[in-house]
């Protein structure tokens, strides 16, 4: 039993490889299905030994059919038992597309499920280290496990204009039943991605450059908008600190991420006082504070400089 467990996870982990190598080859049209084959085939894996593992052999086949095993649709419901769980409505938004006719999954629906095949490969990491104590950055590197986005936005006249009405609405359709779930649920269902700009005088600090002119259609323009902070500053402390201890898991380190850590970090950075850091939602009679992705990062930047010793020098700071 021990050796079937291992070879399901050495297929999966080579599924896994295979769709980030696949999704991230420029010369590959027809990445969008290649990619929802290859995850798919790799989470089926990975769960059916993790049942294995737990439940025995048998866990993996139909009682009423000891010949064939479980699909994967099946193995989710099996192994994250609450369907609220935003892994299991990623995987199963992914296993949908992948049931398509391939006639229908056309090169627009990178745009639409981009966000999730990001977060499905992230989750993924975490849970094959979870469940089997795989490191799979030994087999892809951190860096190549952000897939390649394309730049293109998703407009509803262009693909009418672009496909026949079936295949146009499919696309639309899926679109716009993604976009509340992409809000309602955290970085487990979706993981956005986002271009920010900022003005600086230190052209050191800037990383690309535009010019100011209001009349000419390739320059820019200085304009204020209005930020929605459920999109900006999404995280409570609660779900920050499960962000960040997932990416310590991540990266093996050992450390016990909380509240009064939290804290310390909020003090010696007056998180609290930098909007980059903080939103103080000001309209209830005690203030609350959401915080952005910019927390996550820095926080967890320093502790994986130094675990061991990050709570002592923060707590020195802090007097």
């Amino acid at each position: 039993m021990s050796n079937i467990k291992e070879q399901l996870i050495e297929k999966s982990k080579e599924a896994f490889a295979l769709s980030i190598e696949l999704y991230n080859k420029p010369t590959i049209k027809y990445r969008v299905e290649g990619f929802a084959f290859f995850i798919c085939n790799a989470w089926e894996l990975m769960l059916k030994a993790y049942m294995i593992d737990k439940k025995g052999m048998a866990s993996i086949y139909y009682k009423n059919n000891s010949d064939r095993t479980l699909s994967l649709e099946n193995c989710i419901r099996e192994v994250f038992t609450n369907d609220k769980s935003p892994i299991r409505k990623n995987l199963e938004k992914i296993v949908e597309l992948r049931n398509i006719g391939t006639h229908y999954i056309v090169q627009e629906f990178e745009m639409v499920y981009i966000p999730l095949f990001q977060a499905c490969v992230l989750n993924y990491v975490d849970k094959m280290q979870e469940f089997h104590n795989e490191d799979m950055t030994q087999i892809v590197p951190q860096n190549f496990l952000t897939l390649v986005v394309s730049m293109n936005a998703l407009e509803e006249g262009k693909i009418r204009a672009k496909y026949p009405q079936e295949i146009a609405n499919k696309i639309i359709n899926a679109n716009n039943d993604l976009e509340p779930l992409v809000t309602e649920n955290n970085n487990g269902f979706a993981i956005t991605i986002e271009h920010l700009h900022y003005i600086t005088k230190d052209k050191n600090e800037a990383t690309s450059f535009v010019r100011i002119d209001p009349n000419a259609e390739s320059g820019v323009k200085i304009v204020k908008e209005l930020k929605d902070p459920n999109n900006t500053h999404k995280y409570t402390m609660k779900s920050a600190i499960k962000e960040i201890d997932r990416r310590l898991r991540r990266e093996n380190i050992d450390f016990t991420m909380n509240q009064y850590v939290f804290n310390l970090f909020n003090v010696v950075y007056g998180l609290k006082e930098n909007e980059k850091y903080c939103y103080v939602h000001k309209q209830y009679a005690q203030p609350t504070y959401t915080y952005s992705i910019h927390t996550i990062d820095l926080i967890a930047s320093e502790i994986m400089k130094d675990p061991e010793h990050i709570v002592e020098r923060l707590k020195e700071k802090a007097k």
